[in-house]
């Protein structure tokens, strides 16, 4: 399940909310309960943690990263 962002269209609070892609329940801001607007297109990155990578496990101790 992707993480969505939202912005309420009272107080300005942003906030992530992690759902289904089929879930079309509208949400309301955790600070003050007034609607709020899907964040469009602020993208995101993957990150990897813990072992298994690449980076932490195969690649060379004096090689530059």
């Amino acid at each position: 399940m992707p993480t969505y962002d939202f912005k309420c269209n009272h107080c300005g609070y942003h906030f992530d909310v992690f759902r289904s892609i089929t879930d079309e329940s509208k949400l309301k801001c955790p600070k003050c309960g007034k609607d709020v607007d899907q964040v469009i297109g602020k993208g995101s990155g993957v990150i990897f943690k813990g072992n298994g990578f690449y980076i932490t496990d195969y690649k060379k101790k004096n090689s530059v990263s």
